[in-house]
């Protein structure tokens, strides 16, 4: 028996409300790029829009001119979608309150995710959208996975409840040291002063 081993998220593909609130929510937004539009193929009685959310992958969102906004929220249950996560720098993340508060988007305020910094809204259909932004940089040549799953290992040996700043740190010098050679014999912590 072998896998069918993925590589990355293809597209995700959303229930949306009609054309136009759906290019209004994802490219305005959210500034995701409208780049494809075309019936959905299965159903001639909507749209298929696509999106890119800055990564060259697809969100695409099932339209019809019949649906209207419905900003209660998703179903929860086991199963369903509970949200959707999008990387922003920090100083989109920065801006985040202000931008939804201007167009009078209700917001959970910022969230520390230890490893992170989110704040959670809905889009017009009630599916949560959460804004993420690393609290760090990979070294060159890592993923963020990569830098995820050293520092989860640091925190678990530690016996600490969830991933905090100095794990990170702690994960990144670990991954450099992996990497990176050097021509020093000794590479450990030391006090110049």
């Amino acid at each position: 028996m072998r896998k069918l081993q993925v590589q990355g998220v293809h597209h995700i593909t959303l229930t949306g409300a009609d054309r136009q609130t759906s290019i209004d929510f994802w490219e305005g937004v959210l500034g995701m790029p409208f780049i494809f539009d075309q019936p959905n193929l299965d159903d001639p009685d909507e749209g298929h829009l696509y999106f890119d959310p800055g990564d060259g992958r697809l969100i695409t969102v099932f339209t019809n001119e019949t649906r209207t906004a419905d900003r209660r929220r998703t179903p929860m249950d086991p199963g369903c979608v509970h949200h959707l996560a999008f990387n922003v720098s920090k100083a989109t993340f920065a801006q985040a309150v202000e931008r939804l508060n201007e167009r009078g988007i209700g917001h959970s305020g910022p969230k520390d995710r230890g490893f992170m910094d989110s704040i959670y809204f809905k889009d017009p259909m009630g599916l949560l959208i959460e804004l993420a932004c690393y609290k760090f940089e990979p070294p060159m040549g890592c993923s963020h996975a990569d830098v995820m799953i050293t520092a989860h290992k640091i925190r678990v040996a530690a016996g600490d409840y969830n991933i905090q700043e100095k794990h990170l740190a702690d994960a990144i010098e670990q991954l450099v040291e992996r990497r990176q050679q050097t021509l020093s014999e000794d590479r450990t912590p030391r006090n110049p002063y």
